[in-house]
């Protein structure tokens, strides 16, 4: 019998679950599960949900990851701007190695994904040992993992971890319209209701997404040489000063004389939503682990939430958000 030429084609790496081990498998059977913004399935794993393959990386990862006194982690849950702010971090770190208006900087041909990788991610993942040692210091990675989750050496060590957070209602919109990008042509796409109500109910990617929230703004608080905590509307409203700020923070401040000379209007125009998204290689180029560097690039904007909300659902939401966030004194831009 021949394949149909209309089969179906194997779905990329994200998707595929057969390739898990053994361990992660009996894990699975016993943790509590709920409908996948991703996956089929999302797993509820020391107490926040990802997928099945993030599981085996994060095993892997806590027991093998040996944090850096030098090191600089970048911090988000899903859709939070991850992408903008790995390449701010890159350029700022990198601007003796790769000065900003070279015309070969890294930035222009790769995605940020690849410049600053995810911690639990690839290689983990497939059960391998990435090859940390390659990177030069500082060395700059990223992960989605709640405080408590992180490596027990990020914790000990004096690793500057950078937290960039966005107000809910587009955290959850963006998060929405990417988990169903990577769901087309393998499984059905989530309706907007369905996926609202289990935001709702804290179940999101590396969510409850108050949970994360509020862990890594507790730690800014007690360790503000360790934790510095931005938000993503923050950075849209006052660009120039978030990214002094950050600089200050990481170490590496700008002069007086970089300012002049353009260094940072420079970063932010390589970095912009417009430049990035109208790169070749975020056009047609591909991550290592299957989605396409375009899918990272919808809209970027502050309030895109309200071209999709109900006022029930925006209601809804805003109780929630109030309630979780009482006496924190944590307040979100909506605008």
């Amino acid at each position: 019998m021949t394949i149909s030429q209309t089969s179906q084609p194997l779905p990329p790496k994200y998707l595929q679950e057969d390739d898990l081990s053994e361990e992660c498998k009996k894990l699975l059977s016993i943790l509590p599960k709920e409908k996948g913004w991703i996956e089929s399935y999302i797993y509820n794993y020391q107490g926040f949900w990802t997928s099945p393959r993030v599981i085996q990386g994060v095993i892997a990862c806590q027991q093998q990851f040996q944090a850096q006194d030098s090191d600089i982690i970048l911090v988000t849950t899903p859709k939070s701007g991850t992408t903008w702010l790995k390449s701010l971090l890159f350029s700022l770190v990198n601007q003796m190695k790769h000065p900003i208006f070279k015309q070969n900087h890294p930035l222009l041909v790769q995605n940020p994904h690849d410049l600053v990788p995810f911690l639990e991610r690839r290689p983990y993942v497939d059960g391998q040992v990435p090859n940390f040692s390659s990177f030069t210091s500082p060395r700059l990675l990223s992960t989605h993992l709640p405080y408590a989750s992180l490596p027990k050496s990020v914790q000990d060590s004096r690793t500057k971890l950078v937290y960039l957070c966005r107000n809910p209602s587009d955290t959850f919109i963006s998060m929405w319209h990417f988990s169903n990008s990577l769901r087309l042509g393998y499984l059905d796409t989530n309706s907007i209701e369905e996926m609202f109500d289990l935001f709702c109910k804290g179940v999101s990617l590396h969510g409850p997404f108050w949970n994360h929230v509020l862990d890594y703004w507790k730690e800014s608080i007690k360790k503000p040489h360790k934790v510095h905590f931005l938000m993503y509307e923050e950075i849209k409203e006052q660009p120039k000063i978030q990214l002094k700020r950050l600089a200050e923070f990481l170490e590496c401040p700008i002069s007086i004389e970089e300012e002049n000379g353009e260094v940072v209007d420079e970063i932010l125009r390589m970095c912009s939503f417009e430049n990035l998204s109208n790169l070749e290689v975020n056009i047609n180029g591909k991550l290592s682990t299957g989605p396409e560097n375009k899918l990272f690039f919808r809209k970027g904007e502050v309030g895109d939430w309200k071209n999709y909300f109900t006022i029930e659902m925006s209601e809804k939401l805003n109780h929630v958000v109030e309630q979780k966030f009482q006496g924190s004194g944590l307040k979100f831009l909506y605008t």
